[in-house]
């Protein structure tokens, strides 16, 4: 199996900006939260960090938020690349940064926006070729989190009881092909449709990211919890019952032994072999 070079950092949106408004869950200070682990990861506060608001409605706006949000981390090379249609996905220019980039950052909006308008384009092959070739860093809220996976939610209630039919599934950018991640997790309850998510791709590790919560994932293996909330995971492998291919639409699912983790900051996982590693209680919070 190749050796992936780089890297994945999905988060479950709401992360901390540094503005001090609407933030649900927050970090004492922007410069020890999930921005600046993004920007350490790339490179340091010199490299080329794209942002793509195709997600969002408004993307104007969300590029204005991510710009101020880099320029209070020090950064010197950020831009927006604001992508609202096919045939921007095959623009020169966007091809050309891309190609020069050291990391891009998916907003949250619609993910079926982000795989309607740039999945399969020249614009997705690169960011493939320099995530699996690369130290390239891939990055994403919300939306642009969920839509890394090649399995991907794309809507449904988070409320309803586990009945079946509660999500609707489509196919992702393909960045991880292992997980299924769903954002907002906590705060939106969005526990049902996660686990009917497994229940139909018992082989596929469950992704639940709180807000200002997110993983870096390296190799497409392994991954590190951070931010300041926590991560669900939800693991199918063994599961002894599961009834989602019998039933008919609406009907309440059983399902037994559905392995369920509970993890947080600085807490470590290993994908392929499903084991956790739990930061020690009196380590430092990173």
């Amino acid at each position: 199996m190749q050796l992936i070079k780089g890297t994945l950092i999905p988060i479950g949106g709401n992360e901390d900006k540094g503005n001090g408004k609407s933030e649900i869950h927050t970090l004492e200070f922007i410069d020890e939260g999930i921005l600046s682990r993004i920007v350490k990861e790339s490179g340091g506060k010199d490299t080329l960090i794209l942002i793509i608001p195709t997600a969002s409605s408004i993307p104007v706006e969300i590029g204005e938020n991510y710009l101020a949000a880099f320029k209070k981390l020090g950064c010197t090379q950020v831009k927006v690349l604001d992508i609202r249609t096919r045939q921007q996905s095959e623009n020169q220019i966007f091809i050309d940064l891309i190609k020069k980039a050291d990391c891009v950052m998916f907003s949250g909006g619609d993910q079926s926006k982000i795989t309607k308008i740039i999945s399969g384009s020249t614009i997705h092959e690169i960011l493939i070729e320099k995530y699996r070739n690369e130290n390239f860093v891939i990055a994403g809220t919300s939306a642009g989190a969920m839509c890394m996976s090649k399995e991907m939610i794309a809507g449904g209630s988070g409320t309803e009881v586990l009945r079946k039919g509660v999500v609707n599934m489509s196919i992702g950018m393909g960045f991880i092909p292992g997980l299924i991640i769903d954002s907002h997790f906590i705060r939106r309850g969005r526990f049902g449709r996660l686990v009917e998510s497994v229940a139909k791709f018992p082989n596929l590790l469950g992704v639940g990211l709180a807000e200002d919560t997110g993983l870096v994932i390296k190799n497409c293996n392994e991954f590190e919890v951070i931010g300041s909330g926590m991560v669900i995971l939800f693991d199918g492998n063994k599961l002894m019952h599961n009834n989602e291919e019998l039933l008919k639409q609406g009907t309440p699912m059983t399902l037994t032994n559905l392995i369920t983790q509970v993890l947080s900051n600085g807490d470590s996982y290993n994908i392929k072999k499903r084991i956790v590693n739990i930061l020690p209680i009196d380590a430092p919070f990173v």
